[in-house]
This record gives structure tokens, C-alpha cells and sequence, in this order.
């Protein structure tokens, strides 16, 4: 790579809403953005809820679907750059099957990863979508979106080790402040491109989710007049180089050529420019928040250190908090399995007996059916315990890891990086 090396990388981001049956105008509005991304030079395309089998007029683009679960994640790419590898991870948590009017669970929600090489440099870029928030006063997914945050994590930090440049783009179903996004930045030490860029143009806030989108439901959107920001690009570079956000385009409730809205959700457009770092005269990673330290997160110093730690915290509290209140639900089924049970007893020494013969064999089929409703409901809710239980395990373990740092000080950090690097050699063999 030579020293005046320098990238230009033009990305687009959208949630196409392409949800079969339920999506209004699905199949002109999936044309109109075929045709728009034909107009446009973009590098990458990244796409969520994009269900349909064949995308129209995308001729230039090299196209990757990434499938899971029952209905599919809805998650593609288009790159006009080869792309070398890819591979998906379906998130432990994705919601629950009887809640059938969601759907969440059923589409399985993933992460992407496509790896590209571009002019020597290696590009890992994510896509993704995570369970989708439907109350926010009652929040009965907020763990599963805090497990499915830290999952998505966890997978950027394993898998982008030997990547030049991290590019993450999605429908995070997360606000700015909120706890999955926070500790999603906060571990990854990703960026913000809306926060970065010096050149914006689009609604406010940035929001994502306008009342002006004619296929935006408003009373969903009434605590917020201006509308939210879910729909993220985030990106850092390593190895000594530098990126950032030279522009970020959103569109405002139409789409440019046409005037109708290309989804319910706004379309993202960023140009992203990577080169090499500039020489520091005392490097130091709080001088440039755009060369991250190669020293892992917990061993910063304390400013950088502190924000992580409440995050983690809040974060393993939220996880136990669910793991609670999976483990009830499972103990409420199994109740009900014994309950099941003995009423079939009962069945059985009534129907033998032949006194209410009919009544019991009518009463045998719906108990018969309450036991293994009962059953798969107990299994599942055992299984989320187990999800969230991982995942508050693995907090535990790097919160403890940051107060041993903490506790040794800078002077025996040294020690605990080595430990840190030999555990990343011992996982990658």
C-alpha cells in the first residue's frame, strides 16, 4: 500500500420494507430502487427486509442474499467490487414464535459479513437488522435486543482482526442513546457517521423514520414530532489508517427522482474516504478517535475506560433481568405441564371406569395439546434463559477483566494485554 494511498467508498444503506403481502406497493418500489441504484456510482448497497426472490435492473452490481430462519433475514448486498468471502450469524435471541403478528422470530435475524480487497486493503462490511422495538413503555424484546447488540459485537470484534477498514450498516432498531447502541459503540469502537460528517443533508436529528413518509404509521411516532433514527452507518479504521464521513445524504420522506417514498424507512447515503494517518508526534488513541488503539477496550486509559464499564453494567443487569423473567415463564409452563398431566390421569381412570366415558375422551384431545403446548413453550423459554445467560457470562467475564485493569494500573497493563493477545492466538488456531 503506498504511503499516499487514499479510498473513496460510496455506500447506500436502506430497509427496503419488502415484506410479502404486507408491504404496500412492494413490488413498484422495489423497481424504482433497482433503477435508482443503476443511476447512482455507489461501491455498496446494502439492504434490509429485502424478501423478493430477483432485484431488477442491478446489472453492474455482484449480488450476495444471505438467508436464514423460516421467511429469510432480508438481508443483501450489492458490491461492485469482487467479493472474496461472506458468511452469515443468526443471533441466539430473535423474539418469540407465539408471537406470530411480529414475526421477528420467524425471519431470524443475522449479520452479514462480506470481505472485500480493495486496492490492498481489507474491507470487512456488516449488515444487519435486530428485533424491531413495537412498545416502548413495554418493552417485552429489550433483552433480546441488548443479547442480539452485544452478539453482533462480539461477532465484529472475532471476525475483523485481520480487516483494514470495519464498515457496519443496518436497521439497528436502536435510538442514539439507547443501551444496545451504546454498548454496540462502545465495545467495537465504531462511529458514528451522522456524528462525524461536517456535510449532512437530510431531516433533522437525522431521523430515519419520518412522519412525512407517507407509509410511516404517525401514531407510532407521536412522543416523537420529528421522528426517530434507527438506521445506522457506522465505520473505523486500523492498521494506521484514517476514515471518515465526507458527506451523508438522507432522503426526507421521497425518493429524489420520483417523489414517492422508496420505503417507510429512509434511505442512507455516505462517501466514506480512507487514508493513511497522519504522523503524531506523541500517538496517543485519545488523540484521534479515528485510530483506534490496538490495546483491547478495558485496558485504555480511565476516560476511555469508564463510559465502557457503566455500559457493560447496565447491559449485564438488562440481560439478568430477562434471564429472570425467562426462567418464571419457564417455571409457569412447567406448572402447567404437571397440571396437564394429572388431568390426564384423571382422564384416563374416568374413561376406564365408564361412568363419564364421552365426556373424557372429548376433554382427552384440547389436554393432550395444553401438555405440549405447555412443553415447547417450556423448552423455548429454558432455551432464552440459556441465551441471555451466555451472554451476561461473557459480560461478566470482560467487566472483570476492565477492573483488573483498573485495579493493576498502567504499569501492569502490559501483562494483561499479553494474556489478552495469547487468548486471541489460542481462539484463531
Amino acid at each position: 500500500m503506498k504511503p499516499n494511498f487514499s479510498l473513496r467508498l460510496r455506500v447506500f444503506n436502506l430497509n427496503c420494507w419488502g415484506i410479502p403481502y404486507l408491504s404496500k406497493h412492494r413490488a413498484d418500489r422495489v423497481k424504482r430502487l433497482g433503477d435508482f441504484l443503476n443511476r447512482e456510482s455507489f461501491d455498496l448497497a446494502l439492504l434490509e427486509e429485502k424478501l423478493l426472490p430477483a432485484y431488477p435492473a442491478a446489472h453492474y452490481f455482484r449480488r450476495t442474499w444471505l438467508f436464514s430462519g423460516i421467511i429469510g433475514s432480508g438481508l443483501c448486498v450489492f458490491s461492485k467490487h469482487p467479493i472474496q468471502e461472506f458468511t452469515q450469524h443468526v443471533f441466539t435471541l430473535n423474539g418469540y414464535p407465539y408471537m406470530i403478528h411480529h414475526g421477528d422470530w420467524f425471519c431470524g435475524k443475522a449479520v452479514g459479513l462480506l470481505v472485500l480487497h480493495l486496492g490492498g486493503l481489507v474491507l470487512n462490511a456488516y449488515v444487519t437488522h435486530l428485533h424491531a422495538e413495537y412498545n416502548r413503555q413495554k418493552d417485552i424484546y429489550l433483552a433480546h435486543r441488548v443479547a442480539q447488540a452485544w452478539e453482533l459485537a462480539q461477532f465484529i470484534h472475532h471476525t475483523s482482526k485481520k480487516a483494514d477498514v470495519v464498515l457496519l450498516c443496518g436497521d439497528l432498531n436502536l435510538h442514539p442513546k439507547d443501551l444496545g447502541c451504546r454498548l454496540l459503540k462502545e465495545w467495537t469502537g465504531l462511529h458514528d457517521a451522522f456524528l462525524e460528517t461536517r456535510d449532512f443533508k437530510g431531516p433533522e436529528e437525522g431521523c430515519t423514520m419520518v412522519p412525512e413518509n407517507c407509509y410511516v404509521n404517525r401514531q407510532e411516532l407521536e412522543q416523537f414530532p420529528l421522528g426517530i433514527r434507527i438506521d445506522y452507518v457506522l465505520y473505523k479504521a486500523v492498521s494506521g489508517l484514517y476514515i471518515s464521513c465526507k458527506t451523508l445524504r438522507t432522503t426526507t420522506g421521497h425518493e429524489p427522482h420520483s417523489g414517492s417514498p422508496l420505503s417507510d424507512h429512509e434511505a442512507l447515503m455516505a462517501t466514506l474516504c480512507v487514508r493513511h494517518s497522519p504522523p503524531q508526534h506523541n500517538p496517543s488513541p485519545t488523540h484521534d478517535p479515528h485510530s483506534p488503539s490496538p490495546l483491547p477496550r478495558f485496558v485504555l486509559g480511565p476516560a476511555e475506560r469508564s463510559p465502557l464499564i457503566s455500559v457493560l453494567r447496565e447491559a449485564w443487569a438488562e440481560l439478568d433481568q430477562g434471564m429472570a423473567q425467562g426462567r418464571w415463564w419457564a417455571t409457569i409452563a412447567g406448572y402447567v405441564i404437571g397440571l396437564g398431566l394429572l388431568l390426564l390421569a384423571l382422564l384416563c381412570a374416568l374413561a376406564a371406569g365408564g361412568e363419564i366415558r364421552e365426556v373424557a375422551v372429548l376433554l382427552w384431545t384440547p389436554s393432550v395439546g395444553l401438555v405440549l403446548g405447555a412443553g415447547a413453550f417450556y423448552l423455548f423459554h429454558v432455551q432464552e434463559a440459556k441465551g441471555l445467560c451466555r451472554a451476561r457470562a461473557e459480560l461478566q467475564h470482560v467487566l472483570g477483566r476492565a477492573r483488573e485493569a483498573q485495579d493493576l494500573g498502567p504499569e501492569s497493563q502490559p501483562a494483561l494485554l499479553l494474556g489478552q493477545q495469547e487468548g486471541d492466538r489460542a481462539e484463531e488456531q
